[in-house]
């Protein structure tokens, strides 16, 4: 199957190494991956923001850039449901690609849950509002990182809760955004995990650099870079 690669804006500016990992993911298990170079954002914070017209060329450009690939492959689940649930929104008339978050194309088109991957540490993992509540993604990451050799997996004790980025939100409601991430932050710290794994590298963002000013030297990773690690 020929797949496109959307990194994602956020993620080839900030996380470039969430890419390379999903890349090593899916070629270990036999797939061509790649990656245009035309792509740009997908146009989430504009339309999150009420910029709606300045949507449209992004919306057309994505469709442009990924025609003719049998799927599109992405390591966020928020840009994901961008694409998926809003680009006919902005335009009607656009060809929607088909897009999956990783997780979805690991287990719901490859049928993989074990992807061969070590990782011997104690993991937390922190389920963002997107992949929960538009693409309902469920217990895939779950299931994904069970099948980790040497991972032990410890659970939330409020796993629905936001973490309080919500991307424009964190900084038109900066107060709000940084109690919710603090609550977020002491849910994590109670599961004694030496890693916190997500899905999203903006919640990942927000969650890390909260940690980081109360001096918590948890380890932050994309649930890719968790399935990358080999023995």
């Amino acid at each position: 199957m020929r797949v496109g690669l959307f990194v994602t804006c956020f993620n080839d500016t900030l996380f470039p190494q969430v890419g390379r990992a999903t890349v090593s993911v899916l070629e270990r298990l036999g797939v061509r991956v790649e990656f245009p170079e035309a792509q740009t954002c997908c146009g989430q914070m504009h339309f999150n923001s009420g910029y709606r017209p300045e949507c449209v060329p992004l919306v057309r450009r994505f469709a442009d850039v990924f025609a003719g690939y049998e799927a599109v492959v992405t390591p966020s689940a928020s840009c994901a449901a961008m694409v998926r649930h809003y680009h006919h929104v902005v335009d009607p008339a656009v060809a929607v690609p088909k897009v999956y978050e990783l997780c979805e194309y690991l287990i719901d088109v490859l049928n993989v849950t074990d992807v061969g991957a070590h990782f011997p540490h104690t993991v937390a993992f922190h389920a963002t509002c997107h992949s929960q509540r538009l693409l309902h993604i469920g217990d895939r990451p779950r299931r994904l990182l069970e099948a980790v050799d040497g991972l032990d997996l410890r659970p939330l004790a409020h796993p629905a809760e936001c973490c309080g980025f919500g991307g424009t939100f964190s900084v038109k409601n900066p107060d709000t955004s940084t109690a919710m991430g603090i609550d977020k932050v002491a849910d994590i710290r109670g599961t004694g995990a030496e890693v916190l794994a997500s899905a999203d590298t903006s919640c990942l963002m927000h969650i890390g650099g909260l940690m980081s000013r109360q001096g918590n030297p948890m380890r932050i990773l994309h649930l890719a870079e968790i399935l990358a690690a080999t023995k």
